[in-house]
């Protein structure tokens, strides 16, 4: 039942890239937010045209995005857009290719569907719910699954945001660990939905809905496990966007180590 939304999100992050790639090849400034996160003219001009497509396709239908002003009136809305721009704005700055732009579409708190476009090459990852997960690329398009692998896990972790308590994690079950790698972005859960590794820690307060939602159903309609560290599934338009206790993906749930 989500199939044009799913159409809709996936033209929209299409229609994003454009803008962020002209950005992202020349010599742009940065600005520090009051969070301390750094944004770029890539991050303002990709919300822009996201938001516009997909206002002019679901007129009724609230935004929670990043770069756009929260005003909350999202919360009596059933339908909420959630929207990163470029997820891994570190990413973005450092120029190496590890950023995403991630879309999601939450219905009554929860998210239904998700895309996740990687600019800087053009692979699309997208799903909605019942609909299962996709991975397309060159003209390419093609159905993702977890894998199955219990033991000789290859963990993902962030390039600019790891943590002492990750680290401890990936010491406790060293035995079960076989190579650690570096991913920006929301390209951890994609990369775990479409088989190539199998478990990545988030372990503090340090995203928000934005960063989590879109890849969050990719990884789930692709057979895999996406909880809180509570063992609970993350719900979305919250009046506190922040995940506060992190969160563990991975591709079954007895690989659900903490």
């Amino acid at each position: 039942m989500w199939e044009e939304q799913l159409n809709a999100a996936i033209e929209a992050g299409i229609a994003a890239i454009e803008g962020i790639l002209k950005i992202y090849n020349t010599d742009f400034d940065v600005e520090i937010k009051d969070d301390n996160s750094p944004v770029t003219l890539a991050d303002k001009n990709a919300d822009k045209a996201i938001r516009e497509h997909l206002h002019k396709c679901f007129p009724d239908y609230a935004f929670l995005t990043e770069e756009s002003t929260d005003d909350l009136s999202r919360l009596n809305n059933d339908y909420v857009w959630i929207v990163d721009p470029v997820d891994g704005t570190k990413d973005f700055v450092a120029k190496d290719g590890g950023f995403t732009t991630n879309i999601a579409l939450a219905y009554k708190h929860e998210a239904v569907v998700g895309v996740v476009v990687v600019p800087l090459t053009g692979e699309i990852y997208y799903a909605a719910k019942g609909m299962g997960a996709f991975y397309r690329h060159n003209g390419e398009t093609k159905r993702i699954h977890v894998n199955d692998k219990l033991d000789n896990l290859i963990v993902y972790k962030s390039v600019f945001h790891s943590k002492p308590n990750e680290e401890e994690m990936y010491e406790k079950y060293k035995d079960r660990i076989a190579k650690i790698e570096k991913w920006g972005s929301a390209l951890k859960p994609c990369r775990i939905a479409q088989g190539l590794g199998e478990l990545s820690y988030r372990l503090s307060d340090g995203t928000k809905e934005w960063d989590t939602a879109a890849s969050q159903v990719i990884v789930e309609q692709a057979g895999g496990i996406f909880l809180d560290t509570k063992g609970q599934r993350i719900m979305y338009n919250r009046e506190d966007v922040h995940n506060r206790i992190g969160y563990v993906i991975c591709n079954r749930i007895e690989n659900f180590l903490l």
